[in-house]
C-alpha cells in the first residue's frame, strides 16, 4: 500500500465545490480543511505508485486547484 499526503491550494471562493469533488476521487481517504498556507490536507491510499501519482495528477488538473504538495509513504 502506497499512502500519500497531498496539500492543496485553490481559488479563493471554490473550497465547498473543490472539498466536494475531491471527496469522490478514488483512493481519497480522508480531507481536511486546513489554516495556513495550504487550503487541504487530502489523504490517499492506493495499491501503487502509479495510482497515487494517477489521483495526484488529476486533482492538479481541477481548474480551481492553483497548487499541491505531496508526500508519499509506503507500509514496511
Amino acid at each position: 500500500m502506497v499512502v500519500g499526503v497531498t496539500m492543496v491550494n485553490v481559488l479563493p471562493g471554490t473550497e465547498r465545490k473543490v472539498y466536494s469533488e475531491l471527496k469522490d476521487y478514488y483512493g481519497v481517504k480522508d480531507i481536511y480543511h486546513v489554516f495556513g498556507e495550504f487550503d487541504f490536507v487530502v489523504i490517499i491510499e492506493l495499491d501503487s505508485l502509479k495510482e497515487l501519482n494517477d489521483v495526484v495528477d488529476r486533482i492538479r488538473e481541477n481548474s480551481n486547484v492553483t497548487a499541491t504538495q505531496t508526500i508519499v509513504g509506503a507500509e514496511l
